[in-house]
């Protein structure tokens, strides 16, 4: 009597995708019990709204701000930046290191899901979170600086941008995390990248006020990707004409950083199993 196996089922999309949206919603829920942080963010915020625009008024004032960019664009672009970074400052793949440390690794590494989409599912939560912040984070800029709002075509692009440079942003955090397999503290690391990265990706000063074959550098570097390309595009420096270029970049580099962290993630796995035996 020979024996039939029966092949499970293949899954439905929505079947896979199902733990990791409980991820997100478990780590939505969990950022909200925060809520003094919450109210903190938003107040750091306003604050350092004010002081930037204090700094650019008086650069302006002394004419001493570079020419052909009017004071007004650059509040919005000062404005436009810190809201985009109450999400893009959310590092979800923190917990590597974490786990790292805890020793909790070994075992997440056999359940029977990807830690990779984990992690991105835990950040996508608490981004969410973060994104409600916009609204009254916004309404208080509004109090303080007039910003500049483009046309729908440009708003649809920007936020299109702004998406490809939060998948950027969060392979370069599970990149720079992912080096704790090996040094088991990724602090400094995460510190030297995080000033590089608030200097070259255009958060606080808009990439095109770098002279010359400089700006020319920066904009091609994969920091610029995150913030500058969707400011840029959100104040019209990069015409519609150029959005397929820009955007083809920022994908660009997402798939370069998917690949290396595959790479990554994958020798990461094996020193595990060599490390636990």
């Amino acid at each position: 009597m020979s024996l039939i196996r029966y092949a499970p089922a293949p899954r439905s999309l929505g079947e896979i995708l199902a733990p990791y949206l409980a991820f997100a919603a478990k780590a939505f829920s969990r950022e909200a019990t925060y809520r003094m942080e919450v109210f903190t963010n938003v107040a750091s915020l306003v604050v350092r709204l004010y002081l930037m625009k204090a700094v650019w008024t008086s650069l302006y004032a002394q004419n001493a701000a570079p020419a052909g960019v009017p004071l007004h664009a650059v509040l919005t672009y000062t404005v436009v930046a810190l809201l985009m970074s109450l999400v893009l400052e959310i590092d979800g793949t923190r917990a590597i290191r974490e786990k790292i440390r805890e020793g909790t690794i070994a075992t997440d590494l056999m359940k029977p899901i990807s830690l990779p989409l984990y992690f991105f599912s835990d950040g996508v939560g608490m981004t969410l979170l973060h994104a409600i912040l916009i609204v009254p984070a916004l309404v208080l800029s509004l109090v303080i600086v007039r910003i500049d709002v483009p046309a729908p075509h440009v708003l649809a692009a920007f936020a299109l941008s702004f998406l490809l440079g939060y998948l950027v942003n969060f392979l370069l955090n599970f990149l720079m995390n992912c080096v704790a397999f090996w040094t088991l503290e990724t602090f400094a690391i995460q510190l030297m990248v995080r000033w590089v990265s608030d200097l070259l990706s255009g958060q606080i000063v808009p990439l095109i006020f770098f002279p010359g074959i400089l700006q020319k550098i920066v904009l091609a570097l994969p920091f610029a990707a995150i913030y500058s390309t969707p400011l840029l595009i959100y104040l019209g420096r990069i015409p519609p004409s150029g959005y397929v270029g820009a955007m083809a970049a920022q994908v660009g580099w997402c798939v370069a950083f998917a690949g290396l962290s595959w790479v990554v993630w994958r020798a990461a796995q094996k020193r595990v199993v060599v490390q636990g035996g």
